[in-house]
């Protein structure tokens, strides 16, 4: 069997590492797998060190030709983004492939043009309870498919997260962090007003948010307004981000909406106490045993959380341990594939009965 994964996605975020994931557990499967993605992406360069078959391009238009004239030599196609999922479906009369779609996003989708999308996608997979929820009422399917997200185990690089940190001369102090891109969504201001919060009980901790996105030059403001930029520090883009959970000791996710949240589990895997609200997808996540519940939209009690953790290190240890055990058992690598290849062989089996 050929598989082709496709993600069109410009940054590299959760969704591409997954991309990324599936396709290497589908590779270690014995299956030869193809990946469409933006050319030079980091997703590219990324899948091409796996030793995965990439087809990149510059535009849609590309992709579209491509699946027009070379499609018909995938048995199924599995689409991770909405906008890609479009060019799968206009091109299926000349590939007749198997269409599949992870949605990882938790917002309602409108229009009856995106309900027509996803009723000629021959299966729709949801990476959360919430998502599913939302996707089974939008489309009336009763045959939307749960499977969740990928984490891998791997050693983290503390001697470039050390030399980074030196450069902000925090010595000695605590380290809290988020890897939330600086949307609305993720409510970055409502994070910032915790940090200071916390910052007027106590001076010895810095925060550290990775990631990109329009509110930056806003939030940077409302650092400097509160007076937050040797404690509040923007971080940016970093391609190996986790590297950093070697030296954080507590996670904060202060979502409004999530679809699932991949770095919750990255926190898990590598046994950071976590904080975060049940916006979304983060609901089949966080349990009282595996991480420290918020509201959302309360900077006082993020604040509070925050400082209970920093006073009180044997809880997070009891947090991490189970959220460790659960995260090892259910988001392996060969379980989710296997979930996968279940619901890929249900469609080809059907493909062959007609």
């Amino acid at each position: 069997m050929v598989l082709l994964e496709l993600n069109f996605e410009r940054n590299w975020r959760g969704g591409e590492q997954q991309t990324l994931y599936n396709a290497k557990g589908f590779l270690n499967q014995g299956f030869e797998v193809h990946l469409i993605c933006r050319k030079n992406s980091m997703l590219a360069k990324k899948a091409t060190a796996e030793n995965i078959i990439v087809h990149s391009f510059k535009s849609t238009w590309g992709v579209f030709f491509f699946l027009v004239l070379r499609g018909n030599q995938f048995q199924v196609m599995h689409a991770q983004g909405s906008s890609i999922l479009t060019y799968c479906i206009l091109s299926k009369p000349f590939h007749n492939s198997k269409i599949l779609f992870t949605r990882r996003v938790n917002f309602v989708p409108s229009g009856f043009l995106t309900k027509l999308k996803y009723k000629f996608t021959d299966k729709i997979v949801a990476i959360s309870s919430s998502v599913k929820n939302i996707i089974s009422t939008f489309t009336s399917r009763n045959d939307i498919v749960l499977i969740s997200d990928i984490v891998v185990e791997r050693t983290l690089n503390q001697q470039i997260v050390i030399d980074k940190l030196n450069n902000l001369k925090i010595d000695g102090k605590h380290i809290i962090g988020t890897i939330a891109a600086l949307s609305s969504e993720k409510n970055p201001f409502s994070t910032i007003e915790a940090v200071k919060l916390l910052k007027e009980k106590r001076k010895d901790f810095i925060f550290l948010h990775f990631g990109e996105g329009t509110l930056k030059q806003k939030m940077n403001q409302t650092i400097d307004h509160y007076q937050l930029s040797d404690t509040y520090f923007m971080m940016g883009f970093e391609e190996n981000v986790s590297d950093y959970f070697s030296k954080m000791e507590i996670f904060i996710m202060n979502s409004n909406s999530e679809g699932l949240c991949s770095s919750v589990l990255d926190s898990f895997l590598n046994k950071v106490p976590v904080i975060s609200t049940l916006a979304g997808g983060l609901s089949d996540l966080i349990k009282e045993d595996r991480a420290i519940l918020c509201e959302m939209n309360n900077p006082s009690m993020l604040s509070e959380k925050m400082n209970f953790l920093l006073e009180n290190p044997l809880v997070g240890e009891k947090l991490v341990n189970s959220a460790y055990s659960y995260v090892v058992k259910n988001h392996d690598m060969d379980l989710i594939t296997a979930q996968y290849l279940e619901l890929i062989y249900e469609m080809i089996s059907v493909n062959n009965l007609n």
